[in-house]
């Protein structure tokens, strides 16, 4: 089958623009245009019938209360493809702004939240390509898709009959998707923009610099707020970096051999680590960075998202996620017809399945962290006998393969809770999205972190612990940037590059097979979690590691290149609904930053050095405890003060913030008048 959408285009799909005669044609006045912007593909089944397709292209043209999405569509070259490109005329793009509660420039040049019935007085009102952007348009004409209803009860044409009967009020799509007739919905690329960006992002010799606007605008605000954070964070990165280099290069026992003495049951070993005094530096600058950190992002975030204008985005009555099973029957909300799923059958399959299987996975990071330390006094015992230089690398070899041990159960368990959390049946997907994080931030939590937190306050070893933190940075960093990278980049390179050569030679080959045939783009849940364990090695133990700071910084400033490569190369396009910040990540990095206080605050207690310095000055091991846990309260106080004394917005923000609220009441009473 071959789609003639673009006579000049190349080999990777576009949004390029169709004759006007090929598109439906629009009643509406004001949605008169010359040019229609192909926004979205439905890939159909291969063996899907002619009329089924018509009768769907019908149905996305058809208006609001005829039951339609008011959308335009474009058959492809025939009735008898398996595409339907779709687009959407002004209107329905206007009054779907006007829904979503984006924010956009007044004719005063301020930001306002959008009108239907102002909308003359916005400016770029006349052309969509400049008043919405790529992400925001392709969002609404998702949005508009996944919310056709079935008016009536009625069978859909061509499909059989057991899978192919509506329900009065079931989803169109979801229903299409269970009966096999859509097998995909996806954005399509407009290769020139891409192209653009690509340039101005990765192709430059520019570190630090990101083009986020023509990031948000191309990709959408949930791509731009992740690659916002990862190059603030790295940013933040420099002041511990340089502070780690002095602790341990310049100070006094801060580089050199120092030698441990066995305090109240601390082993004793020569190890590299900071002196008293840089030991109380990080230990209090971490506390104190983790605090700033996350509070000038707060500000960060909200500048950006008045500047993108989703600062006042509407909260919508949500329809059931796709995934979504249960027995037809009336919403008492909605009132429409719909799967119904009872809430203490999900809470039964919480608490007897769900939990006991994380519970289960739990115990296996238990019985690692077990093999661990079997491994480590094997080769202290072998290196003790031996004292070589061979025993001496052997040394890092249990927490190297204590590492691979945790990233395979990591990656086993990943794919389990995925399965749970669709076996639960969420109706909502920020529900579904909720509970699936929640599973993973408790065993990434614990499988990175526990063997840590062991050492530290049961073992009491700081030496091992200075060292399993070494090559648990380490080892990740390089398996990141491995797996996430160089293996992308040799697939794209090496595999696919023949593939797109023949494509480009062969002058019949379905134009839209090239982005048909990519992966489908897999969310940045991965990528968050990185810098999620990044922060928490940081935060939580740097301490013990000042060197922490610097080897993230330098596994960043290549996250930042490679992440970019991979999502405009390697995957679809993927939706991306407007969103004001990073959501529940935001959260799960200002837990992380409240624990630090405590980890740093006993981790500076449990140091020899520290409390051979007590002993010396006369206090006793129970007065070292108290005065230890009377710092950590003084500086949760503290932490507590400055996020109280740094507000959230800037003032700029917030004024402007209060502006659009004032401007819309108001617009609200004249409407009412």
């Amino acid at each position: 089958m071959m789609m003639s959408l673009d006579d000049k285009g190349s080999v990777q799909i576009q949004t390029k623009v169709l004759p006007q005669d090929s598109w439906t044609q629009v009643s509406c006045p004001c949605c008169v245009s010359k040019q229609v912007e192909s926004l979205v593909l439905i890939q159909l089944s291969d063996n899907v019938q002619p009329v089924t397709k018509r009768w769907l292209i019908s149905l996305i043209e058809a208006s609001k209360r005829h039951g339609g999405a008011a959308l335009l569509a474009h058959p492809g070259e025939d009735e008898c493809g398996d595409v339907i490109v779709v687009s959407a005329p002004r209107c329905t793009l206007l009054r779907a702004t006007e829904d979503l509660g984006l924010c956009k420039k007044y004719r005063n040049k301020e930001m306002a939240s959008f009108s239907y019935h102002d909308r003359d007085n916005f400016t770029n009102v006349d052309d969509m390509q400049e008043f919405l952007t790529l992400a925001e348009r392709q969002y609404i004409v998702k949005n508009e898709l996944d919310s056709l209803q079935a008016q009536k009860k009625q069978r859909i044409p061509g499909v059989p009959e057991a899978p192919g009967v509506l329900e009065a009020w079931e989803n169109i799509c979801q229903k299409l998707v269970r009966a096999g007739v859509i097998k995909d919905i996806f954005p399509l690329h407009d290769q020139q923009r891409l192209n653009d960006v690509c340039r101005r992002w990765y192709s430059k010799k520019q570190i630090w610099r990101q083009p986020l606007d023509a990031i948000q605008s191309y990709f959408g605000g949930t791509m731009a707020f992740y690659f916002s954070f990862l190059q603030f964070y790295t940013w933040a990165l420099v002041p511990p970096a340089f502070l780690g280099l002095v602790l341990t290069f310049l100070l006094p026992g801060g580089g050199g051999v120092v030698k441990e003495q066995a305090v109240e049951g601390v082993m004793e070993e020569e190890d590299y680590g900071p002196s008293v005094s840089g030991h109380m530096v990080q230990a209090v600058f971490s506390m104190l960075w983790s605090t700033l950190f996350i509070e000038f992002w707060k500000r960060r975030s909200s500048s950006l998202s008045h500047r993108w204008g989703t600062r006042h985005l509407t909260e919508r009555f949500a329809e059931p996620r796709p995934g979504f099973q249960g027995t037809l029957g009336l919403n008492p909300v909605t009132g429409r017809l719909e799967p119904l799923f009872p809430e203490w059958q999900r809470q039964l399959r919480v608490g007897l399945v769900s939990l006991p299987l994380v519970g289960l996975f739990l115990g296996l990071v238990v019985l690692g962290m077990t093999g661990f330390y079997h491994g480590e006094a094997l080769v202290q015992g072998f290196h003790q006998d031996s004292g070589s230089l061979f025993s001496g690398a052997l040394l890092y070899l249990p927490s190297m393969a204590h590492t691979v041990y945790t990233n395979i159960l990591k990656n086993v368990y990943h794919a389990v809770a995925m399965q749970l959390t669709k076996w639960e049946n969420h109706r909502e997907e920020s529900s579904f999205q909720n509970h699936h994080i929640t599973k993973v931030l408790l065993f990434t939590f614990f499988n990175n972190f526990a063997v840590l937190f062991h050492i530290a306050f049961y073992k009491q070893d700081l030496p091992l612990l200075r060292k399993r933190l070494a090559s648990m940075l380490i080892g990740n960093q390089l398996m990141n940037q491995c797996t996430e990278v160089v293996v992308p980049f040799m697939v794209d390179r090496f595999l696919s590059a023949p593939h797109k050569k023949e494509q480009e030679d062969d002058l019949e080959m379905d134009k839209l097979r090239a982005q048909r045939s990519l992966p489908p783009f897999p969310g940045l849940f991965a990528e968050y979690i990185e810098l999620l364990l990044q922060f928490g090695y940081l935060s939580l133990f740097s301490c013990v590691y000042p060197l922490t700071a610097v080897l993230l910084l330098l596994n960043n400033i290549t996250e930042i290149r490679g992440d970019a490569y991979k999502f405009c190369k390697l995957f679809r396009k993927p939706f991306s609904a407007p969103v004001s910040n990073m959501g529940v990540w935001q959260t799960a990095f200002e837990v992380l930053g409240f624990v630090s206080v405590m980890s740093n605050c006993w981790l500076l207690l449990l140091s020899p050095r520290v409390q051979e310095f007590c002993l010396e000055g006369g206090i006793s091991g129970k007065n070292i405890i108290l005065f230890a846990i009377l710092v950590e309260h003084v500086l949760i106080l503290v932490k507590m003060i400055l996020a109280f004394m740094i507000p959230d917005e800037p003032d700029w923000v917030r004024i402007k913030r209060e502006q659009i609220e004032f401007n819309s009441m108001q617009a609200l009473g004249q409407q009412k008048l």
